[in-house]
């Protein structure tokens, strides 16, 4: 049996594929003229170099024999000598190829199918290169599709002009879909992968409801209002930051819409979460009372080196500022970017006496006065040794019961503990070897290089060494929640901007960084060197220089 196709089938053949994939029509006739070229090869002998072209308007097929142009024939199938080749053509040469016409033939059942296995696979190929090409561009964009089917809890999704997935943990709980559903998701990922590209949507990503606010907000979509954060906890309930650019738009008011009618087809088509739409603002102490909403918040308190906040509520708002099992509390946590701690009126109290006690018995221990004196000082909101040495006599005297003479002995007696304190550290600091050339380090005490000493930094070319987190932490946030890493210093009280001062010091001192003399930036008016002006301002200031 043999199987032959004319020209005019050969080209329609293209055609409709190439459509029905919707592929280059080239790039299907080049997979044909593989296949016929391989098909040709069982016939010819699998040793001959066969070429095969098929005209993209007419339809006529040619198979050639290509021979490589050498000195030494070895392989006849595949090489002519340089003096036969002469004999074909005058611009022969060594390296190149000639080639000599096939007759045409007929395939036969093997052939053909081998052919088509060629042609099928070569089309797959080009059709995943085409959605992989076609859908990378678009992530971050909602897409409709319809279910095509269902399996161990993902669903397949049918977008017209491929399939994509949305994976069990990126729908929203509860939520079931059978096959011809429509859904619309967000393309969050597309990947290659060895079984092709693959595209993930998802419907629990903070982005899909970002996305639905810009379709259903055109105040969104103009740039007018912007959606400054998001925190969802899917399914159950969302908090929703926004600003407007315009004074005289009200950006809540704008996403709740006439009635609550636009706020309502997000809540829809996420399956009824609740979402909380709150204004943006730069003062987070504001930002985290609307985001505590409804709880009523009393005090708050920021801890920005750590990105802490500490918020007290009346004790009948505690449940509802934490919310069924820390939602409310957890999503404003996420939605600010700070970890958030909740306390009572009662339990803040209840600390505020616990610190007032320790501060009096820290006076009483290195000051050497009596409870009275001690509770007066802590009263007065002095917190360490080291405030009552360095502050100003007058603000002791003026303290009740105390006079000038009082306060100079209580400084006397503060700078004597903390000359102790200081000495002891530094005969450790001798111990660990660390050397005395890192207190031209402005800002560097006793302390501080103990804890570096036991990091096993010993020189200025070893401080020099540090980075800015090495020395005060850090912390990183995933899935709202918040890990903190501890730094060499994480016991004393140094800031990161003191800490990289001190870095920008001793790369100066170890020769690693010059300094660049301000006066030249300023005769030279180019961008040039204003560039180069910024770049060395961290130095300057970290040797001191004004």
């Amino acid at each position: 049996m043999s199987v032959s196709a004319n020209r005019l089938e050969l080209l329609q053949i293209a055609d409709a594929v190439a459509r029905e994939k919707s592929i280059d029509r080239m790039i299907v006739i080049d997979a044909m003229e593989e296949a016929i070229a391989r098909a040709a090869r069982t016939r010819y002998g699998a040793e001959t170099e066969v070429k095969a072209e098929i005209n993209p308007k007419t339809g006529e097929m040619r198979l050639w024999r290509l021979l490589e142009i050498v000195e030494n024939v070895e392989e006849h199938g595949r090489q002519i000598s340089l003096e036969d080749a002469k004999e074909k053509t005058d611009a022969a040469q060594l390296g190149d190829y000639i080639s000599e016409p096939l007759p045409p033939m007929e395939f036969g059942r093997l052939a053909a199918q081998s052919a088509k296995q060629v042609i099928v696979q070569k089309v797959r190929d080009a059709e995943r290169e085409r959605m992989y090409n076609e859908y990378c561009d678009r992530v971050g964009e909602i897409v409709n599709g319809s279910v095509k089917r269902v399996e161990y809890g993902n669903v397949i999704v049918d977008l017209g002009r491929g399939e994509a997935i949305i994976r069990r943990d990126e729908l929203i709980p509860r939520e079931q879909f059978r096959y011809g559903d429509r859904v619309r998701a967000l393309i969050f990922d597309v990947r290659r992968e060895q079984r092709g590209p693959q595209i993930f949507l998802s419907r629990t990503h903070p982005q899909f409801m970002a996305k639905l606010f810009m379709q259903e907000v055109p105040e969104i979509y103009d740039g007018i209002i912007s959606i400054r954060s998001i925190a969802r906890d899917p399914g159950s309930r969302a908090k929703i930051a926004v600003a407007s650019s315009d004074s005289s738009i009200d950006p809540v008011g704008a996403c709740v819409g006439m009635r609550g009618s636009r706020v309502q087809a997000v809540v829809g088509e996420l399956q009824g979460e609740k979402i909380d739409i709150i204004p943006w603002t730069e003062n987070i102490a504001d930002l985290v009372v609307s985001a505590l909403q409804p709880a009523e918040v009393a005090k708050v308190v920021l801890d920005e080196q750590a990105e802490r906040i500490e918020v007290v509520v009346p004790d009948e708002q505690l449940s509802l500022a934490i919310g069924r099992r820390g939602q409310n509390v957890r999503l404003a946590s996420q939605l600010i970017g700070w970890d958030i701690d909740i306390l009572t009126e009662l339990e803040e109290s209840e600390r505020r006496q616990k610190e007032f006690v320790e501060r009096s018995e820290l006076f009483m221990e290195s000051l050497n006065v009596d409870e009275m004196v001690a509770q007066l000082l802590a009263s007065e909101g002095f917190s360490s040794v080291e405030e009552v040495a360095f502050v100003e006599p007058a603000e002791i005297s003026m303290i009740e019961g105390f006079d000038a003479d009082t306060a100079v002995e209580i400084q006397t007696r503060a700078a004597e503990y903390l000359d102790a304190i200081e000495k002891a550290q530094d005969d450790e600091r001798i111990k660990l070897g660390v050397s005395d050339e890192l207190y031209q380090i402005e800002g560097l005490t006793a302390a501080m290089l103990v804890a570096v000493g036991k990091d096993d930094v010993k020189t200025i070319e070893d401080f020099a060494g540090y980075a800015a987190d090495d020395l005060v932490g850090w912390v990183e946030r995933k899935d709202g929640e918040s890990k903190k890493f501890e730094g060499t210093f994480a016991d004393l009280p140094i800031s990161r901007e003191e800490a990289e001062l001190m870095i920008m010091q001793a790369r100066l001192i170890a020769g690693w960084i010059t300094e660049e003399p301000e006066s030249e930036n300023e005769d030279e008016g180019t961008p040039d060197d204003s560039a180069e002006g910024q770049a060395s301002e961290p130095v300057e200031t970290a040797s001191g220089k004004t």
